[in-house]
């Protein structure tokens, strides 16, 4: 059974970080694309991070310079370092997973970041 278990969402002030994690198993996790999206509500998921494998991570440009995506293949985790929060980012953050074939993928349950004065 697939799981992809995210923590780390929150309530942060402008300017502030947090840090989301997702945890994986029931993949072999070198092969997938890992990434996280977010939603609001009304709004389409927008895809925010994707990494693959050892190539250079790609980001949505609202959060170049701010958000960081890395990938561990030992603990089988991806993070998302989110720096310099605004109140635009506030959205549902789910933790996505892609074969590198790219007919199978997962999505997390989500995790719930605000940020607010």
């Amino acid at each position: 059974q697939v799981q992809l278990v995210e923590s780390g969402g929150g309530l942060v002030q402008p300017g502030g970080s947090l840090r989301l994690s997702c945890a994986a198993s029931g993949i072999t996790f070198s092969t997938y694309r890992m990434g996280w999206y977010r939603l609001v509500p009304g709004k389409q998921r927008e895809r925010v991070a994707l990494v693959t494998g050892d190539l250079a991570p790609d980001y949505v440009d609202d959060v170049v310079g701010r958000f960081t995506i890395a990938r561990d293949n030992v603990k089988n985790t991806v993070d998302l370092q989110m720096d310099n929060l605004k109140p635009e980012d506030t959205a549902v953050y789910y933790c996505y997973a892609e074969h590198k074939s790219g007919v199978v993928h997962y999505w997390g349950q989500g995790t719930q970041v605000t940020v607010s004065p």
